[in-house]
């Protein structure tokens, strides 16, 4: 009976591990939010507080 919990927490770990890795969508538009320099978020159209952005 412990043995089967344990291959089944396995399991779901396994299967959560898996849809962790895929990319969600909207992933690409995140990633331009951010400053290419400091990598801190941009929040609306202005430049970047560390003044390289």
């Amino acid at each position: 009976m412990l043995f089967k919990i344990i291959t089944l927490f396995l399991v779901f770990m396994a299967v959560l591990a898996i849809f962790g890795k895929l990319r969600f969508p909207g992933q690409k538009m995140i990633a331009q939010k951010r400053c290419p320099n400091c990598g801190r978020f941009r929040i609306g159209r202005g430049p970047c507080a560390c003044g390289k952005g």
